[in-house]
């Protein structure tokens, strides 16, 4: 399927805007997949998710410039930009590092609270993030931060093909693959435990906390590789790309597609995506008609597209392209 999609871009059937299109898409699908891990599969109630994606986005950011870009503030490059090409997945890998991070510190307070009361700490988290980027000068404070993009052109200099298409689709293929087999896994099934009766969890034995600190650092973890891609993607960020409208986006994904699907939030993601592109002539009037089909949706099939099942429970035969051995 990359092969195909690279194919179309050499020869101009994917323009521009269309892969802008598919990239965009692509990390909407992280970002929705990352969080139905602690929303859906762990039943906890965490909206900050644009909070991590930020700490993502600004870590691999100006991790790039450090590195093959320099500037006023962190001074000349440090390495020459042809080692651009080799460097780039482990830029994104600072990303997901330090959201990991961020997401171990929001993980603390959630051993004792659950519900409406976790939902309060992620949402004060993301406004945290928010506000101290905007109060950090060395990374643009309220304007912003660039000179991701000089990376970019870089790596496609080495070779002409769509490099951010290229690795927003592999981020996908990694996401899914990573939460599929932690969350199938023997594991990993003390996540879904804790959604049934996290007291019953503990008395079979199941590390509850621990279970808590993974789930929540591989999250936001994730969150921050998205947010890495999107840098890297527009070629600028700054604190105001990172509301609690970011939030709700993957709130609503997750929602649509069902609690504890992974397919529904890959399917939803797409699904919404293509909503926000139909509906911008809409302009600020599409954030009352998206809401008012999420209502229609609760109101008719409130599990989401997939409830909690996934698309080889439809189709079992899909079962066997990713069967572990």
């Amino acid at each position: 399927m990359l092969l195909g999609l690279v194919a179309m871009t050499q020869t101009g059937l994917l323009g521009q805007y269309a892969q802008t299109f598919l990239c965009t898409m692509g990390i909407y699908m992280i970002l929705a997949a990352s969080l139905n891990l602690v929303n859906g599969y762990m039943g906890e109630f965490s909206c900050g998710h644009a909070g991590f994606m930020a700490v993502g986005a600004y870590t691999a950011s100006i991790v790039g410039v450090i590195l093959f870009v320099g500037d006023e503030n962190f001074g000349p490059a440090l390495l020459p930009m042809s080692l651009a090409p080799l460097a780039f997945p482990l830029i994104l890998a600072t990303g997901f590092a330090a959201a990991a991070l961020v997401g171990l510190l929001v993980a603390v307070p959630s051993f004792k609270t659950r519900g409406d009361y976790l939902a309060v700490i992620t949402l004060a988290a993301g406004y945290i993030v928010k506000s101290a980027l905007e109060n950090i000068e060395i990374v643009g404070g309220p304007r912003g931060f660039m000179g991701m993009k000089k990376v970019v052109l870089a790596i496609e200099e080495s070779l002409t093909v769509p490099w951010m298409l290229v690795w927003i689709f592999i981020g996908v293929v990694l996401t899914v693959w990573l939460l599929r087999r932690f969350v199938y896994s023997t594991y990993g099934k003390g996540v879904m435990a804790i959604h049934q009766d996290e007291v019953a969890a503990e008395i079979m034995s199941v590390n509850t906390n621990h279970m808590k600190l993974v789930a929540f650092m591989l999250s936001s973890g994730l969150a921050g590789l998205a947010g890495g891609l999107y840098a890297y993607l527009i070629g600028f960020v700054n604190p105001a790309s990172f509301t609690i409208l970011r939030s709700t986006e993957c709130l609503v994904m997750v929602y649509l597609g069902g609690m504890g699907s992974l397919t529904g939030s890959i399917l939803a993601a797409g699904i919404f995506t293509i909503l926000l592109e139909f509906l911008k002539p809409l302009e600020q009037l599409k954030w009352v008609a998206i809401p008012m089909l999420l209502i229609v949706l609760m109101q008719f099939r409130p599990e989401g597209l997939m409830g909690n099942r996934e698309l080889s429970d439809i189709f079992p035969k899909l079962k066997r392209f990713y069967r572990f051995k």
